[in-house]
């Protein structure tokens, strides 16, 4: 867990140098987040492997060592699966040419600026690592516009559905799933003041955006839905 935070931190900077920004613009709409394993540096790649959490601890970006099973590494770690599910999510969005995909995309960058804030403890943060960890509320209004896109498009919804309607739109279900789990990991370090509180109000948001996004991209493949039925 300690190289996925250093990993999450190093993404984070790469995306404060201007390759995955939160503003939209070519760059962001059609490029994707660059390796933390990126050589245009002195061409030496860094190893996988650091052996520091061998003994069953790992840092925070702010050198504390916690258990790896702190509530720190359990939000951390759900928020990785949450990035992961969307990149499969992701591919089958893009073997269906989804027009969303560059949003997913630009979600995943976003979510290792959450990482970042989350390793970041505020009990045990200096005011250099805050600056660099900060959480911007921009993704979350980001997110809003989004969904109020694809819900114009979309036809009401009068029944219960389950995940269904084709790969992309169950992958995307499963995404959701992740991210509400995300949510409940993030939301106790909330409330104890050690994360900003709009990491939870981003988790929450993406979770609608996930739910609203697999409905469109069902109807965008002419799939049906699978609607509720009370088992009999």
């Amino acid at each position: 867990m300690a190289s996925f935070v250093l990993k999450v931190l190093n993404v984070r900077l790469l995306i404060r140098r201007g390759t995955c920004l939160h503003r939209p613009s070519t760059e962001t709409l059609f490029g994707v987040c660059r390796s933390p394993y990126s050589t245009d540096g002195d061409g030496r790649v860094p190893k996988i492997y650091t052996k520091t959490g061998d003994k069953g601890f790992s840092s925070t970006f702010t050198g504390e060592r916690r258990p790896k099973e702190d509530q720190v590494f359990e939000a951390l770690g759900t928020t990785d699966e949450l990035s992961s599910a969307l990149g499969l999510a992701r591919e089958f969005c893009l073997d269906r040419g989804h027009s969303f995909t560059p949003q997913l995309d630009k979600i995943q960058c976003v979510l290792q600026d959450l990482g970042s804030n989350v390793a970041t403890p505020v009990s045990s943060a200096r005011e250099s690592h805050r600056k660099k960890t900060t959480f911007s509320p921009e993704p979350i209004a980001e997110l809003e516009t989004w969904i109020d896109e694809f819900t114009e498009e979309l036809p009401p919804l009068t029944n219960f559905i389950l995940p269904s309607g084709g790969k992309s739109s169950a992958a995307l279900h499963v995404a959701r799933t992740i991210c509400r789990r995300a949510e409940r990991r993030v939301s106790p370090i909330v409330r104890a003041g050690e994360v900003d509180p709009n990491v939870a109000k981003y988790l929450n948001r993406l979770s609608d955006y996930l739910f609203t996004v697999a409905r469109y991209a069902a109807m965008k493949e002419g799939s049906q839905e699978t609607v509720y039925q009370r088992a009999t």
